[in-house]
């Protein structure tokens, strides 16, 4: 990789252990098949330093053609390790995939690290946060695919008004699917919130409460604005971007309800991202999300 004054390394720690063993991870890191379900749309690779390592199509950042990807192998520690270079964005980069079993004091499974080193930082608006939301993606649709349950969310990267969809039957009537969505003791249970509150009308607020940290600073968002209000049917309240970037627009999470004869389609829909990486985690953390709502609309009174 070619080297300048201002390299930029991004390191991201899958935060959730990844279901099996080593062996199982790394083929999934390293089986054509297996990448073409979670990674790529197309690949071609050789296990050997110096071979192809090469993947393409709509699923991978730029949509590069056949002709365009150009990645090879760097280096390889079966079970471990695989590093492969990459032209990112007219930046000469290397990604390292990194695995190792947990240790006693943790959740069970593997870990996996994320190492990606360029030449410098691309040119353009928020590149740190598109390396950061690229990972997170592609980390997210691994743990998915080894899970061997979950649909997986793969990005096409050339759609310039990406949604989040999440659809799901619940065993309950919308009237308390629609509470568990608006009710502040309700949603404590689905939704990691100390403090919700919910003003159930449009233009009221809707908040859970919380902070968290980005990049070693604390966030603590302001409540959200309800769009739409209507008891049973649908409720639509603005979303902020997670760093609270002032440069990035609000954007929209939609949840629709549909009565099923006692039971309740419930389509969650997250829109308003204006670049497909910007999607981040999102489609693992609303699908956490929505199957949480699920068991408290049934377990509720």
């Amino acid at each position: 990789m070619t080297k300048n004054k201002n390299p930029y390394r991004y390191h991201y720690d899958y935060p959730v252990p990844l279901e099996g063993s080593l062996k199982k991870v790394f083929t999934a890191l390293t089986d054509p098949e297996a990448l073409q379900s979670w990674f790529a749309e197309h690949v071609d690779i050789t296990l050997e330093p110096g071979a192809p390592f090469r993947f393409w199509g709509r699923h991978t950042f730029g949509t590069p053609t056949a002709n365009e990807a150009s990645q090879t192998l760097v280096s390889v520690e079966a079970p471990t390790a695989l590093s492969f270079s990459w032209r990112f964005q007219d930046r000469d980069s290397t990604v390292t995939w990194r695995l190792r079993e947990s240790e006693p004091d943790e959740e069970p499974g593997v870990r996996l690290s994320v190492t990606h080193e360029l030449e410098g930082l691309p040119d353009g608006e928020r590149q740190d946060a598109l390396i950061d939301d690229l990972w997170r993606i592609h980390t997210g649709n691994l743990c998915f695919y080894l899970k061997g349950e979950r649909e997986l969310y793969r990005p096409d990267f050339a759609d310039p008004a990406p949604v989040v969809t999440c659809d799901l039957i619940i065993n309950a009537p919308p009237k308390r699917v629609f509470a568990v969505l608006t009710t502040p003791e309700y949603i404590k249970q689905w939704f990691p919130a100390p403090a919700p509150e919910v003003d159930p009308r449009v233009g009221g607020d809707y908040g859970f409460g919380f902070s968290f940290e980005v990049d070693g600073k604390t966030i603590s968002p302001p409540p959200m604005k309800i769009l739409a209000f209507e008891p049973n049917r649908k409720l639509s309240i603005t979303w902020p971007d997670w760093r609270m970037d002032p440069m990035v627009p609000d954007q929209t999470v939609t949840w629709l309800l549909e009565d099923l004869n006692g039971k309740t389609r419930l389509v969650l829909e997250h829109s308003g991202f204006t670049r497909a990486a910007d999607v981040s985690d999102y489609p693992f953390g609303w699908q956490e999300f929505i199957e949480k709502i699920e068991a408290v609309s049934v377990e509720a009174d």
